[in-house]
């Protein structure tokens, strides 16, 4: 029986993963580090009150199996560039460096379709540089998911994105080869790859949206 760490329980990604590794036999404690106390009770879960400045001072909670990495902010609700920053590439990369130095056998990373580290943009710039950090730790077992635009019951309404996955699932149907990855990917079906990812025997390291779909249908 394993334990999984789990960060970004609140999230669209996270919610479902936190739910499915709670009905998953394979996993007996699941550890939730969160910046405010849930209202969530289950036998398996640990919550871990984090302080995401200070991770250092968590390294021995950050033992465990398996962890799942879902935190992602927007520049809506992370203004401040150096916050911004700090969220998308500070935190994950330290998280990592952490499991890492504990031993953590594998790490599943939500990033994004595009990601590249030599984007212009912040967003896939930052998702691309962490992609580089995690593959350069050489996790026994690494899955770097970039799923399209998420569908899912987020508790925040973006209408922007809400636009987008409008206009993408109308297009879907024209999504033909390359562009596969371009369509719209149920938060459930990511939640259910990323625990397959973890427990299986995958070579490959990053899964593009149309192969995380293939994965959590198999």
């Amino acid at each position: 029986m394993k334990t999984a760490l789990l960060f970004g329980a609140s999230g669209l990604v996270g919610g479902q993963l936190l739910n499915q590794l709670i009905s998953n036999n394979n996993y007996s404690k699941i550890k939730v580090f969160v910046r405010s106390v849930p209202q969530i009770s289950n036998p398996k879960i640990e919550i871990i009150e984090t302080d995401f400045n200070n991770l250092a001072n968590h390294k021995e909670d950050i033992k465990g199996d398996d962890c799942f990495f879902c935190i992602g902010t927007t520049k809506k609700n992370s203004p401040d560039k150096n916050e911004y920053r700090r969220v998308e590439l500070d935190v994950p990369k330290d998280i990592a460096i952490i499991a890492k130095s504990n031993s953590v056998n594998s790490f599943v990373f939500v990033s994004s379709g595009y990601a590249d580290p030599n984007s212009s943009g912040d967003y896939l710039k930052f998702k691309g540089l962490v992609e580089e950090e995690l593959k350069r730790l050489s996790f026994n077992k690494l899955g770097i998911m970039r799923p399209s635009f998420l569908i899912g019951d987020r508790k925040e309404k973006r209408v922007g994105e809400k636009l987008g996955i409008f206009l993408f699932k109308l297009l879907s149907p024209l999504f033909l080869g390359p562009l596969k990855k371009m369509k719209p990917i149920q938060s459930e079906k990511v939640a259910k790859a990323m625990i397959k990812i973890s427990n299986g025997d995958f070579i490959q390291q990053i899964f593009e949206s149309n192969e995380i779909v293939e994965i959590s249908n198999n």
